[in-house]
């Protein structure tokens, strides 16, 4: 083993403003209700104050982007509007440096993550749509699909930016335009993204961004001017979406929570397989909603598996996001550590073994160490509820029927992972799992041309790949 020496990128890229506005009708405005505080998760320090949306401040967003709508980016022909996303996909990348700083900083994420992963995806998923834009008519949908007209987006707080291009890039190669609500802890790189839109001259009321907390997002999602809601997160908040828009006649989807199994065969590549396991829980400090919560582990190999994953998890760094040796960043806020502690000690209680990779935690801010529980029941609530937070849960099974009953044994249906050396056992394995994205022999895998989604309560409709398109079409 050796030591580490300290690699932080620069805070300085990041530009923070002590104050943001509310983006509106292609200018920045103050909001009418109080504003709130951005906060730093790796020290608790505030990063900037950030304008509180109301519901006027609603009101007009959704006024400028019927405006647009209705007198530019409706009419204006696919190739146009293609040019405006190719525009925003090429200034993305050139501020990519500043928007992975600020990503790591606002959410907690390690800088390899936002700068690697993130960020490359959004101008992936820009480009990836702006190619659509004039190729409607040949996406399966008609021979001449129409816009919905104005969509309004509410996004999460653990990958804020790539949850804004999954939204905002097909809505606007379609044709319709945006009021999108980040998340109150996370808002810092949507506002960049509005002042990147200016820079790409964008019509006016095209793409607007209303900041604040529920009330604000309920405010948008409830606007009788709103013809298409899109929404990510929790599974009881798009439950409450669902019975609001009911009896409307707004088309909706919904990308909810999930806890995804991870399922390792007694024939899988080891190593590569604990690699796996590894990226599918600690990834993004385990804040992603397809992650790979559920350890199902061949019985026979159980044992030599636990103890490699523990040597691995052993060998992770946990603290500052903007070190570039960060493995496991900042837990995202004071709330989800204490949902995280909670459930951990459920864990405890109910008999599960908890162990923890030994690391040194900082003093201030929010952490949490990569834990795993063994000896695990499908009853317990930890093999039942989404934690959001870098904690496995490993349960073993002995036969593939088996393994194929656990997994489905959840009310969510995202993503799972299969873990094998036959490719007819990870077919097999897809037909019968009952999850929108299945992984073979990797996990947590992305591209702009596949389409992401889930079953039962982890929601309904797809967002990337052609079928992203769906939804914001007549």
């Amino acid at each position: 083993m050796f030591e580490y020496a300290p690699a932080p990128e620069s805070r300085d890229i990041a530009g923070i403003r002590p104050t943001y506005g509310l983006f509106i009708d292609g200018e920045f405005v103050e909001g009418k209700a109080e504003p709130f505080k951005s906060v730093d998760p790796a020290t608790e320090e505030v990063l900037a104050e950030v304008a509180c949306a109301d519901v006027s401040d609603v009101d007009r967003a959704v006024a400028a982007a019927r405006t647009a709508y209705d007198k530019v980016w409706g009419p204006m022909p696919g190739r146009d509007r293609a040019k405006y996303l190719f525009r925003i996909a090429r200034l993305i990348q050139e501020r990519s440096r500043e928007l992975a700083v600020l990503e790591s900083i606002d959410n907690g994420k390690p800088i390899r993550e936002s700068r690697d992963v993130d960020i490359p995806l959004v101008a992936a998923y820009f480009f990836y749509y702006a190619g659509w834009a004039d190729k409607l008519s040949h996406a399966g949908f008609g021979q001449d699909p129409k816009p919905l007209g104005v969509a309004g987006q509410v996004i999460p707080w653990n990958f804020p930016l790539l949850m804004l291009a999954w939204k905002i890039a097909p809505a606007l190669a379609c044709g319709n335009t945006v009021v999108l609500k980040p998340a109150e802890t996370t808002p810092l790189t949507a506002l960049v993204f509005a002042d990147i839109c200016r820079q790409a001259d964008l019509p006016p009321g095209v793409v607007n961004i209303v900041t604040g907390a529920g009330a604000t997002g309920q405010a948008l999602v409830e606007h009788p001017g709103i013809d298409k809601v899109a929404f990510t997160g929790s599974t009881e908040v798009g439950k409450q979406i669902a019975r609001s828009v009911a009896g409307t006649d707004k088309r909706l989807t919904l990308e909810l929570g999930g806890k995804a199994a991870n399922i390792v065969f007694d024939d899988a590549p080891l190593d590569q397989a604990v690699e796996g396991v590894v990226n599918g829980i600690f990834f993004n400090q385990g804040h992603v909603c397809c992650a790979g919560s559920r350890l199902l582990v061949q019985e026979s190999l159980a044992e030599e598996l636990l103890d490699r994953l523990k040597t691995r998890m052993g060998t992770l760094r946990v603290g500052d996001p903007l070190d570039k040796n960060t493995d496991v960043g900042a837990i995202n806020s004071a709330a989800q550590l204490e949902k995280i502690r909670m459930l951990s000690q459920v864990g405890e209680d109910e008999g599960a073994q908890r162990w923890s990779a030994p690391c040194e935690l900082p003093e201030r801010g929010y952490w949490f160490a990569p834990t795993v529980f063994t000896g695990v029941a499908g009853s317990h609530r930890i093999a039942r509820e989404e934690i959001f937070g870098p904690v496995l849960s490993v349960l073993t099974f002995r036969t593939p029927a088996e393994a194929i009953e656990k997994a489905n044994n959840t009310p969510y249906g995202l993503s799972a992972g299969v873990w094998t050396d036959k490719g007819s056992r990870i077919l097999w394995m897809a037909e019968r799992l009952r999850a929108g994205v299945v992984w073979a022999n990797t996990f947590n895998k992305f591209d702009p041309a596949s389409p992401f989604g889930g079953y039962k309560e982890s929601g309904f409709g797809r967002e990337g790949g052609r079928h992203g398109l769906e939804a914001y079409l007549k």
